[in-house]
């Protein structure tokens, strides 16, 4: 049995936490005193890392209401999709006037699709550390969901912080990036820790990232039951038991391959596909109480997959290079042996 590491320190930063960190993007789904209870209660029970993005609409300002007055005593981390220096001071403005901070623990770049580096001609690395210097970010971070990019930034050194999908759906390739930015002094910030909802036992999930010393990972949380899971964790937490590493291989077995992740990058489709959901429907069905997802509205996005047009937009922008077209066309075929069988039973 591989024991649990209850604390980790992120890289050098110097940033020690326990390894529950709070996913903010779900909360901009609830409602503005629903969302201040779940934050202030993961405070209160040991959670002091809270991630954020420019992007996820009032996820910060929700943070910012929470933490007023306490704002040492957490870490934060927030991204910017900037893509020009403008727009990067603008982005960084923002998140500080609604978190209420002058400063940002780790400051990322969400997603770029390549790796800034000073004397680029973006100008955007220039930004990062010209904030540093002013006291307005403490740390230089980014997000991404593609390997050579993740790779590129490592072997740069120039970046503190990686945060990257890992779970223990993840591949061989994707698992080694821990050990590349262990090595490079990198804290690695592990998001999609639940693959998107496809990973269903927390405690599992958990005992998996826990054997990494050097990952710390998000928990996406939006319900006050989900967070009280991870609380838990907190004074019990879950060993990676010869059960649990069974339990894993099985998982892995029926869920690795070409599958959906949900991380939206192929987003928006011109003719309206909710492709984050639809095409991960397969997995949703069997993974789940499979009775919501037929209902008249699921049923209604499922349909538009006839509207494709196969243009392959949103195949050029996945990151996991998935053949996105074909990926609909099978799970709607499925759905509809699914919804077809369902209306059998009922008559």
């Amino acid at each position: 049995m591989i024991r649990t590491v209850a604390q980790i320190t992120l890289g050098n930063t110097g940033i020690r936490t326990d390894r529950n960190a709070f996913g903010a993007l779900p909360i901009q789904r609830t409602n503005l005193q629903t969302a201040i209870k779940i934050l202030r209660k993961a405070h209160e029970g040991g959670i002091r890392f809270f991630d954020s993005a420019r992007g996820y609409s009032d996820s910060e300002e929700k943070l910012g209401l929470a933490f007023e007055g306490i704002r040492e005593k957490i870490f934060i981390a927030t991204k910017t999709q900037a893509r020009t220096p403008e727009a990067f001071w603008q982005d960084l403005e923002t998140s500080l006037s609604l978190l209420k901070t002058d400063y940002i623990d780790i400051y990322q770049f969400h997603n770029p699709s390549v790796c800034y580096k000073p004397g680029d001609g973006t100008g955007m690395y220039e930004c990062m550390v010209d904030a540093k210097n002013k006291g307005k970010i403490r740390h230089i971070g980014l997000t991404n969901h593609r390997l050579n990019v993740a790779h590129e930034c490592i072997d740069s050194g120039l970046y503190e912080t990686l945060q990257f999908p890992l779970s223990y759906l993840s591949s061989q390739e994707e698992i080694k990036l821990t050990d590349k930015c262990t090595k490079a002094g990198m804290g690695f910030i592990a998001m999609k820790a639940l693959a998107g909802g496809l990973i269903t036992d927390s405690a599992t999930a958990y005992a998996f990232m826990a054997q990494f010393e050097n990952v710390l990972p998000i928990w996406g949380i939006q319900r006050e039951i989900e967070l009280n899971e991870f609380l838990g964790y907190i004074e019990d937490p879950p060993q990676l038991t010869d059960a649990r590493k069974a339990f894993i291989a099985q998982e892995r077995q029926e869920l690795t391959g070409e599958f959906c992740r949900g991380c939206g990058y192929c987003m928006p489709c011109p003719v309206g596909i909710e492709i984050n959901t639809c095409a991960r429907m397969s997995l949703l069905l069997r993974r789940s109480p499979f009775e919501p997802w037929l209902k008249p509205a699921t049923q209604e996005k499922m349909r538009k997959i006839e509207e494709c047009l196969e243009c392959g937009e949103c195949a050029s922008k996945c990151p996991y290079d998935l053949d996105t077209p074909a990926l609909l066309k099978r799970n709607y075929e499925d759905y509809q042996k699914v919804l077809a069988d369902e209306v059998r039973v009922d008559q």
